[in-house]
């Protein structure tokens, strides 16, 4: 190195992580840019439960990832061996490795990686498989059941199907977990000889035992309206609505991609997550802190916030007054797409990262539709209405699981004029 500043350069390059290859399926299309023109839009993706009958459900409209045919778009073997969530993973894993330009069989397989997050498993898979047990016998029930259920058979068959023999691993933290999942893997790259990891996380809990489980925390909306139903900030804030499907990324050094030629959707710039006990204060505003800090960021360096949005009157002040605490009262744009498709639990976090990489990337915040007014003790900056157009460069991400898991993750774009 010819100076100091190209030491710190050549360090940067060591360390920055960057997204190269993003895929999807979610309720708002299963391409990314499906997905972006219905978020610019404001088109719910939110519908009647079709996956069974929930007449006699108090929750009965939920996010469904349209079109999603297993047989055609996973491979066959592997339809009666997964369950629906793993199979949109393994459709979101295909997309991403394309999208990047990878071919894995290319690469060192030990050091490729797979990070996943998962809230519920196989819900669909197990219910079906414990239906059999009970009416015909253990006979009946398939040996993939022992598998298919588990939080981790994403992680797996994802690493299998690509040959990724490198380090593998699933995080169980509700919709924070999407967030950890996708921080475990920039730690990954950084400290394991990792060059390349697949991460993020789908999930699908949309059967009567993944339904009846959800009921149980009292926070779903039970509208009937799917444009109202879900309205986070809102005085009129009655829950949110379920969903299934997510997104999967591949992440790389920026070196690497760099010696590669590959397109980069943008930087995991910063990372941090805490635990929210009952008993005490909010530790979401500590959480931003920490990861603003782990960016080498200022608040004033952050344009615009992806809010975690529960619809819930008491999280909903919460999280919006520990936003004001960092960035002041109104002080910074605050938007929650997720009212499109609900929350989709270990699948929501990551497919908010990929719409915050949009955003920095077109230059437009979208709104947050569904919400009507902001509630007077909700002191946030919420975009409403329709995209807001601002120049952008770095996006701060929030999700929070229901029994205290928070996270936080700061993404940033790489065009050259900011470099």
């Amino acid at each position: 190195m010819s100076s100091g500043a190209d030491a710190v350069t050549h360090e940067r390059d060591q360390t920055t992580v960057v997204v190269t290859g993003i895929g999807l399926a979610a309720p708002t299309g299963l391409d990314l840019d499906s997905h972006w023109q219905a978020v610019l839009a404001g088109k719910s993706a939110v519908s009647r439960i079709h996956r069974f009958d929930p007449a006699t459900y108090p929750v009965r409209l939920a996010g469904q990832v349209p079109d999603f045919e297993a047989k055609t778009m996973v491979p066959r073997r592997l339809v009666p061996q997964t369950d629906h969530w793993t199979q949109l993973g393994l459709y979101a894993a295909d997309l991403a490795l394309t999208d990047s330009g990878v071919v894995t069989r290319e690469r060192p397989e030990y050091e490729m990686a797979v990070v996943t997050s998962s809230s519920s498993g196989g819900t669909e898979f197990g219910q079906h498989e414990m239906e059999r047990l009970y009416q015909n016998g253990p006979s009946w029930v398939s040996a993939y059941q022992s598998i298919a259920w588990f939080y981790a058979a994403t992680t797996g068959q994802v690493s299998i199907r690509h040959g990724l023999r490198g380090p593998c691993g699933v995080v169980c933290a509700e919709q924070a977990g999407g967030l950890d999942a996708i921080a475990q893997a920039v730690r990954l790259l950084r400290k394991s000889g990792v060059g390349l990891a697949i991460t993020g996380g789908t999930d699908a809990s949309l059967s009567p035992y993944g339904l009846t489980a959800q009921l149980s925390i009292g926070l779903l909306s039970t509208v009937d309206d799917p444009a109202s139903g879900y309205r986070p900030f809102d005085p009129s804030a009655c829950g949110y609505f379920p969903g299934e499907g997510g997104a999967l990324l591949v992440v790389e050094r920026e070196l690497d991609a760099v010696a590669r030629d590959a397109k980069r959707y943008g930087v995991i710039a910063g990372h941090a997550a805490g635990f929210q006990r009952p008993e005490q204060p909010s530790v979401l505003a500590s959480v931003i802190r920490r990861a603003l800090a782990d960016a080498h960021l200022d608040a004033d360096d952050v344009d615009v916030v992806f809010a975690d949005g529960m619809a819930n009157r008491a999280d909903d002040q919460a999280e919006a007054r520990a936003i004001a605490e960092v960035f002041g009262p109104r002080g910074i744009p605050v938007t929650a797409p997720k009212t499109l498709t609900g929350r989709l639990y270990g699948g929501g976090a990551p497919l908010d990262v990929v719409t915050a990489l949009l955003s920095l990337r077109d230059n437009v915040i979208p709104h947050t539709a569904g919400t009507e007014t902001v509630a007077p003790d909700c002191p946030i900056d919420l975009v409403l209405d329709q995209p807001r157009e601002r120049k952008l460069s770095t996006a701060l991400v929030l999700a929070r699981g229901y029994g205290g898991f928070t996270s936080a993750l700061v993404v940033s774009n790489t065009r050259e004029g900011d470099r």
